[in-house]
């Protein structure tokens, strides 16, 4: 009854200020609706994209060159993956990834990353044999002349490439990637080589925001949705990718409020899978942005063009994007909360006691966590939710401290997390408590 009462009682709950950021109101501001059609006019203009051709060769080049037109400030690069033959593959292929990176000033070893796939395929099927439904044919499907993949994923690529133009014209203090990856048609061949490498470089990724089917909001068959795009991110409940996709929902309904961002708890559609989930399998965050109105019909198919594509709805997604991106690229780093217990105290700097425990009075939560050394960190904000309930329900602003009490809340009830807000009101991602995993008999 207590704990009922504590999410009743909102009244008692100190809410944070909820600050609009004037660099983050620019970037989204900031994208061209005529920039992103011209983009997927061009990219349609190649034909087709699949690994096989000579003409993603083409795309490539001109990918690279947009990114080094942008700003001198942008490091681009190319990041070749040799794939072996397999699958649908005919051959073995270089992939090669396009990265435009932005040096952030005051966390530049703390990467965030927007990234969308510029390959594209058109899947060939054989004549079908009786009731069997009709397999591809891949040799058919990797020579095919017109693959103009203009939604899926064309689309993507034209919100990186704009948010790479607005965002190197202002600085941030984490470093921001841009990324169009290769040959994700084939088995996100591009992303997990990039991905592969960053985790053996040891490299520290916050966030990834894939971008993937994000070009049309009509599914051919009487669903229109303009102005809502889903964001989708793996179990358990408190990952750290549920948390990000909770951020892009608070942070792009915020700065967007024409948008909504609907969190679909799940990694991706039935049967389907993105780029996000080759950095999700090497331990990092990462999610996926998508439309509502998919046209399953159109996908992989000639049909995919700009004809059938909504460039001012991709535009709305970018402008969702560039203020989570923009948001996170400024953010303090997300407090310490959950201990390590495979590490020494030594290795960790926690105290042996846990992060969340009972006040004294029992009734009582306490959170602890490790604080944050930047210069501009004004202080912490302390959430709580239900155990059932998907997004954070109340919040109180508790100040530069390493510790709080939350009277009358059960621990065993209630998820509980805390956020870093600096000087402008810019807030981190949620670091909530989650049990550690434990490896021996629990106490009854």
């Amino acid at each position: 009854m207590r704990f009922g009462f504590v999410f009743l009682a909102a009244a008692l709950w100190a809410q944070s200020p909820k600050q609009l950021h004037p660099t983050v109101e620019k970037v989204a501001a900031a994208v061209s609706t005529e920039r992103i059609a011209a983009t997927l006019q061009k990219l349609e203009s190649f034909g087709t994209r699949d690994i096989h051709s000579t003409q993603i060769h083409e795309a490539t080049a001109w990918i690279e060159q947009e990114f080094k037109s942008m700003s001198p400030r942008l490091q681009v690069t190319l990041d070749k993956h040799l794939a072996k033959k397999r699958g649908r593959m005919m051959r073995d292929v270089e992939v090669t990834n396009v990265v435009a990176v932005l040096p952030g000033k005051t966390q530049p070893a703390v990467h965030v990353l927007i990234t969308a796939h510029y390959d594209s395929v058109v899947l060939v099927r054989k004549p079908a044999v009786g009731n069997a439904p009709a397999a591809i044919d891949n040799a058919a499907s990797a020579a095919a002349p017109k693959a103009p993949g203009v939604s899926d994923d064309a689309s993507g690529v034209a919100a990186v490439m704009e948010l790479a133009r607005v965002m190197s014209q202002h600085e941030f203090d984490k470093t921001v990637v841009f990324i169009a990856f290769s040959g994700e048609e084939y088995g996100l061949l591009g992303a997990l080589g990039y991905a592969t490498a960053a985790k053996k470089a040891g490299m520290k990724i916050e966030a990834v925001l894939n971008n993937d089917i994000i070009g049309n909001d009509d599914n051919g068959q009487g669903l229109k949705v303009s102005n809502v795009v889903r964001v989708f991110s793996e179990d358990p409940a408190d990952s750290p990718s549920r948390a990000i996709a909770r951020y892009v929902r608070d942070t792009g309904e915020r700065y967007i409020p024409g948008m909504k961002v609907d969190a679909v708890f799940r990694n991706d559609r039935f049967g389907r899978g993105g780029d996000h989930t080759a950095f999700n399998n090497n331990g990092y965050p990462g999610v996926r942005l998508t439309t509502v109105a998919e046209d399953l019909k159109k996908q992989h198919s000639p049909d995919d063009t700009f004809a059938n594509a909504s460039p001012s709805y991709c535009a709305q997604v970018a402008r969702v994007n560039g203020a989570a991106l923009a948001s996170l690229a400024l953010a303090p780093a997300p407090p310490m909360v959950t201990r390590d217990v495979t590490r020494t105290e030594a290795e960790t700097g926690y105290s042996v006691q846990p992060n969340l425990a009972r006040g004294k009075e029992s009734v009582d939560a306490v959170l602890k966590w490790k604080m944050g050394t930047e210069p501009d960190l004004a202080g912490y904000a302390v959430v709580v939710r239900s155990t059932t309930s998907p997004f954070w329900e109340r919040e109180t602003y508790v100040g530069k401290v390493s510790e709080f009490t939350l009277k009358n809340l059960s621990i065993d009830d209630a998820v509980i997390g805390v956020k870093a807000i600096d000087k402008d009101g810019v807030e981190s991602i949620v670091s909530a408590y989650v049990l550690p995993k434990r490896n021996f008999a629990p106490v009854n």
